[in-house]
């Protein structure tokens, strides 16, 4: 159904004022002017219900238990285009994978293709532009997905790590969030899902990727977990849209990368920084160190969200040929574990943890910052994060 038949001559309340809060807004006063609009950031007991028809509830608001006549960018957005999306979703690898995606069909298709939701603009700023040709590709956070009631026509599940655990409180209600990526699927449609997810309830024709499958992919981007990432973009461009491997091939070959994702940050003094600033989990840091051939210095640490960091203890033990810098809360746990090895260090912020690593890595080396941490109480975001870490090796 067409966004603009559902809220027509609605009282709409939009809960929250963010980025999709402010795009909503613009999106109904170009497109449902008959609709009557109002903007709330307080709390849910203190919303009317019974004054409005829907409530539109931006993502990173809390709140569970919700009733019918809450309703979201996200779900509005498939209500109406569910049928072109390809939605992507996982702990890690959303952006890099949409990306890919976007990429290929941009280049292997005739067909006009956008890429949308949490990697850059919201989904409503671009409903201008699509036609009933439009390939639409939706990075699609769990916040995004935790209330939705509609799923993509293509859906990709890529993995599940524990994360977010600050906003869900276990990994059951996380991984439901995400799940609803598939949930309302119909046996017309696909889901592609990796081999480390829990099962799913779905009624969508199914294909897992292995994180172990042998076919390659020469790619400037490194690292297994792009390895896996291409292959969920491959079996979709030539599986289900007809692409010709080989210009899949060329397509993913061609793709540079995101900035703070695995990024080369320069050499300075005869050592290569690379900035990972996106890694916020203990599997992408460990990711990060195995992808650089070179590496010599890690830095880790930043908000402590209280998720469990064994699996990285671990690894830091049996992997002594490294140098690592932990910094702020996380960093300072784990550095209590750990601090008595001779090659870990804690220093309290990231510039004292740059500053450190000039003295310690080798020219030839390689400095990797990738955190296994959120940035939230320190930076605004991870891509500030990043931005300070290529400022620091330049000082």
């Amino acid at each position: 159904m067409k966004i603009t038949d559902t809220l027509r001559g609605k009282r709409v309340l939009l809960w929250g004022y963010g980025l999709e809060g402010k795009s909503t807004e613009k999106f109904i006063r170009k497109y449902c002017k008959d609709c009557q609009v109002s903007v709330f950031q307080g709390r849910r007991e203190d919303i009317d219900e019974d004054a409005y028809d829907y409530i539109i509830k931006s993502p990173g608001i809390v709140a569970w238990d919700l009733s019918s006549k809450f309703t979201s960018m996200t779900e509005l957005f498939l209500s109406e285009f569910s049928g072109q999306v390809i939605g992507v979703t996982g702990t890690k690898g959303k952006s890099t994978t949409s990306s890919l995606m976007y990429t290929v069909l941009s280049r292997c298709t005739d067909r006009p293709t956008l890429l949308m939701g949490n990697i850059g603009l919201p989904a409503l700023d671009y409903y201008g532009e699509i036609t009933d040709d439009t390939i639409i590709v939706f990075e699609m956070s769990c916040h995004q997905l935790a209330h939705t009631k509609i799923s993509p026509h293509i859906a990709l599940f890529l993995n599940l790590y524990e994360e977010h655990l600050d906003y869900y409180k276990t990994m059951d209600k996380y991984f439901h969030a995400k799940a609803n990526i598939t949930l309302h699927q119909k046996p017309e449609d696909y889901l592609f899902v990796g081999n480390n997810v829990p099962p799913l309830e779905t009624a969508a024709k199914v294909t897992v990727i292995s994180y172990d499958d042998p076919m390659h992919f020469d790619m400037n981007l490194k690292g297994d977990h792009n390895q896996f990432n291409a292959r969920f973009v491959y079996a979709v461009s030539t599986g289900l849209f007809g692409c010709d491997p080989d210009k899949v091939r060329e397509a993913l070959k061609e793709f540079t990368g995101l900035r703070h994702r695995m990024q080369f940050a320069g050499n300075v003094n005869g050592v290569d920084y690379y900035d990972d600033s996106i890694s916020t989990i203990p599997e992408a840091a460990i990711a990060a160190i195995r992808s650089i051939e070179n590496a010599g210095t890690i830095l880790l640490g930043g908000m402590d969200r209280n998720i469990d960091y064994d699996i990285l203890i671990d690894f830091i033990r049996e992997h002594g040929q490294y140098s690592y810098i932990l910094m702020y809360k996380s960093g300072d746990r784990i550095y209590r574990e750990l601090g008595d090895l001779p090659y870990c260090y804690y220093r309290e912020d990231l510039q004292g943890a740059v500053e450190l690593a000039k003295e310690i890595t080798p020219a030839g080396k390689a400095c990797i910052l990738s955190p296994a941490a959120a940035s939230y109480g320190y930076f605004k975001n991870f891509e500030e994060r990043g931005d300070v870490f290529q400022k620091l090796i330049q000082e």
